[in-house]
């Protein structure tokens, strides 16, 4: 792949977001309590979760400062993609796919996105190490979508069941005449939020694979997406990089 390619499709994206399989809400006995009393009519009733605005949501975003050592901008139009302008070949990987380009899924209340590059290491000379360290930076879409109701919570389910079924065999993403070809997802282990999902991406052909990675987590009715490339990684030198756990790790705390 191209790294010009890959450039174009990480910087386009957003993080899909998935998560824990949590549609079940309940689940007690109707019969009673194991002491034999009548359970209290309202104990299983959860409080109507809130949808925060665009408006709100940015405050819950992230800004300079948040992240120590990392730049922090805010999406512009021409960094989200609409559904329109992505095409996925396997119906069931559609909603993963389009997490990685930022696209609306089901009906959020309100949006938000940012830009987050880490600072690379300034050369101190001229040998191919000061050159790698050069490059080794990790630039990050970090998007924010509310839903009412249990809106998130499908939202995540829906994106888990979609990497479930195409974690392996590939699919093709086609975004404005650019091909992407994704050979692989493999889940990682990751904290955030009342529930998180990540992944590591493979992207390309065989004999030139690129890792990016892809981080959602829930807080309430919000959901939190992050998706990273690495450019150390283009040029094959580096097989893969570590999660943006800081800026993961940031945004989960601004969203409480």
């Amino acid at each position: 792949m191209r790294a010009t390619a890959v450039r174009r499709t990480a910087l386009a994206a957003t993080a899909a977001a998935l998560a824990l399989l949590a549609t079940a809400c309940g689940g007690s006995d109707s019969a009673g309590t194991k002491d034999g009393a009548k359970p209290d009519a309202g104990a299983d009733a959860k409080p109507a979760v809130k949808a925060l605005t665009s408006a709100e949501l940015e405050k819950a975003s992230l800004e300079q400062g948040d992240v120590a050592d990392h730049k922090i901008t805010k999406t512009g139009p021409e960094d989200i993609a609409a559904a329109a302008d992505v095409t996925v070949d396997k119906k069931e990987c559609e909603p993963i796919g389009h997490a990685f380009y930022g696209v609306k899924r089901g009906t959020p209340v309100g949006n938000a996105g940012r830009k987050v590059v880490s600072e690379p290491k300034k050369p101190t000379g001229a040998s191919k190490d000061d050159l790698a360290g050069a490059l080794d930076s990790t630039s990050s879409l970090v998007t924010l979508a509310s839903y009412e109701g249990d809106g998130a919570v499908k939202s995540l389910a829906e994106l888990r069941e979609s990497a479930a079924k195409c974690a392996t065999g590939g699919f093709t993403l086609t975004m404005k005449d650019s091909k992407q070809k994704v050979v692989k997802l493999t889940e990682e282990k990751v904290t955030g939020g009342e529930e998180a999902v990540a992944w590591t991406v493979l992207m390309g052909e065989a004999d030139a694979l690129v890792p990016f990675k892809l981080v959602t987590l829930r807080q309430g009715g919000t959901v939190a997406t992050v998706f990273s490339f690495n450019l150390s990684a283009f040029g094959g030198k580096s097989p893969d990089f570590d999660m943006p756990t800081a800026v993961i790790d940031a945004q989960a705390k601004k969203l409480g």
